[in-house]
């Protein structure tokens, strides 16, 4: 399996002093390997420092305490360990993950069991698309416990009716039935005192326009034709039209967004300055900018992606990372990216296939 890594260079940790350049694996000697591969194995066990005299106990080598702690003392100089006491052991920078996972990291294999689940959750089973996503989001998240993230496709499908929906004051929903049967709704806002009636007259003017037509299609046509006919529109039966219409392709390709099992990242945090981070990362993606933005970075390139905390501005001081990769059709074309999102201490080696095996169960679903 392909693995590679995209993002923006990452500086060490936010409490170690930044080295000049970190070390990559080609420069560290046998021993210096062997000690960071088990630094940063006991980091993703146990969330804790570690010392030399652990490490006694774990070399394929026998060093003694002090030759091990002047290995690690080289490891922190080469910007890939951290002390976050004086007299406490070891810690991974971003920078030592980073040349773990791209260097040292042993992949694991997904089980039978495993596969099973992800074959049976990622089943359309006569659900929508969407839900299918839903489910194979839910089910990452489970298995991985980390919160699920996945970037929908986008809908590329001819349309066959469109229909608003009145919800009270300044809402509606918007529901869309593809010619293949698919149904999506989303929420919109409309003008304040817009009567019933300019629903039903936007319900029917896009539906004369819309058959047969993809989104982009008929968006393009659509809108050429209201600037044409403004005149002859009634003017909140327009804005009601092109509400709609930038709802459904204002974000990146028309993608949507879902997260599930956001729970599961606050399990390993708990310092307080932690969780504000985390809430702030979260913040973030709610207003899905952002991260539709990191996403999209991942369904440039083929294989895993992996971000790990200062890989990206959206992880900064959050001490999160993610691991995500594209979906693709039978013709090899890329409609979404899935993935988890957890502490920087992800077993990567379990989650890496997890995610790879469903993403490409994912796309002989949607493909």
């Amino acid at each position: 399996m392909a693995i590679h890594r995209i993002g923006m260079p990452g500086g060490a940790h936010a409490d170690t002093p930044t080295a000049q350049r970190a070390a990559s694996v080609a420069e560290l000697n046998e021993r210096a390997r062997e000690v960071l591969r088990h630094v940063v194995e006991g980091y993703v066990e146990t969330g804790e420092p570690v010392g030399s005299r652990a490490l006694t106990r774990k070399l394929t080598e026998t060093l003694s305490p002090a030759t091990i702690r002047n290995i690690m003392a080289d490891l922190q100089d080469a910007g890939l360990l951290y002390a976050p006491h004086t007299s406490a052991g070891r810690l991974p920078t971003d920078a030592g993950l980073r040349l773990f996972v791209n260097g040292l990291l042993e992949v694991g294999n997904v089980s039978e069991e495993e596969r099973e689940s992800i074959e049976a959750r990622c089943a359309p089973s006569g659900r929508s698309v969407t839900e299918a996503l839903e489910q194979a989001t839910a089910m990452l998240s489970g298995l991985s416990r980390c919160a699920g993230l996945v970037m929908a496709p986008k809908t590329e499908q001819p349309l066959k009716h469109i229909e608003f929906v009145n919800l009270g004051p300044g809402r509606a929903l918007v529901v869309t039935v593809t010619q293949s049967g698919h149904v999506e709704n989303r929420v919109i806002d409309t003008p304040i005192g817009m009567p019933p009636s300019a629903l039903t007259e936007a319900s029917n003017y896009l539906n004369a326009r819309l058959s047969g037509r993809t989104f982009d299609e008929a968006r393009r046509l659509i809108l050429e034709d209201i600037k044409l006919k403004r005149a002859e529109l009634n003017d909140l039966t327009a804005r009601v039209i092109e509400s709609g219409l930038a709802t459904w392709s204002g974000e990146p390709g028309g993608r949507a967004l879902i997260v599930r099992g956001q729970a599961r990242l606050l399990e390993d945090i708990t310092a307080i300055e932690d969780l504000e981070r985390v809430r702030i990362l979260f913040d973030a993606l709610e207003r899905g900018e952002s991260f539709v933005r990191l996403l999209e970075l991942a369904n440039t390139a083929t294989g895993v992606q992996i971000f790990i905390g200062a890989d990206n501005p959206l992880f900064a001081n959050t001490g999160c990372s993610m691991v995500v990769a594209p979906f693709r059709d039978s013709q090899e074309r890329i409609l979404g990216a899935i993935g988890v999102i957890g502490p920087t201490r992800l077993n990567y080696a379990r989650i890496i296939p997890l995610v790879d095996y469903t993403a490409r169960a994912i796309g002989r679903v949607v493909g």
